[in-house]
């Protein structure tokens, strides 16, 4: 019986410590402040494909010339992509259909993106999307920025 509650305690504070190791993740994360919530599919598929597969749930940050995305669920402290404002190439925006409803967060929008020959698309909220294209249009003098 005592080997049992030992057990059961240990499992409870490794389950508490899991979901404080995520808080203080994220908060570090977004101490440097510029962050907002925004999904990413990498290698997206051609338009017109609603199937809501591959999508993963991040935070972006901006850090400079570059948007770093984190994944929510991990415990990693660097960030899984790292998109250069340079080399990022606006396709179109279009609502979440189908199944993407369901996937992604309800008020979010779908920014179709080429980065280096890689489509990907971005789902975030309208006000962050606004945020965004602000950034890619305010690249210094002589960068080339294709904001559609």
């Amino acid at each position: 019986m005592a080997l049992a509650l030992t057990v059961c305690g240990i499992v409870v504070a490794l389950v508490v410590i899991g979901l404080f190791v995520f808080g203080l993740r994220r908060r570090l994360i977004q101490r440097s402040g510029g962050t907002f919530d925004c999904s990413l599919r990498w290698d997206a598929p051609k338009e017109g494909d609603g199937a809501g597969k591959g999508w993963s749930y991040g935070v972006a940050r901006y850090n400079g010339d570059r948007v770093e995305w984190y994944r929510v669920f991990s415990y990693s402290p660097r960030p899984r992509r790292v998109l250069e404002r340079s080399a990022i190439e606006v396709a179109g925006r279009r609502v979440p259909d189908g199944e993407e409803e369901l996937a992604l967060l309800s008020d979010a929008v779908v920014l179709a993106c080429l980065h280096r020959g890689t489509r990907l698309e971005l789902a975030m909220s309208e006000d962050a999307l606004t945020g965004f294209l602000a950034w890619l249009e305010a690249a210094p003098p002589g960068q080339r920025v294709n904001v559609a």
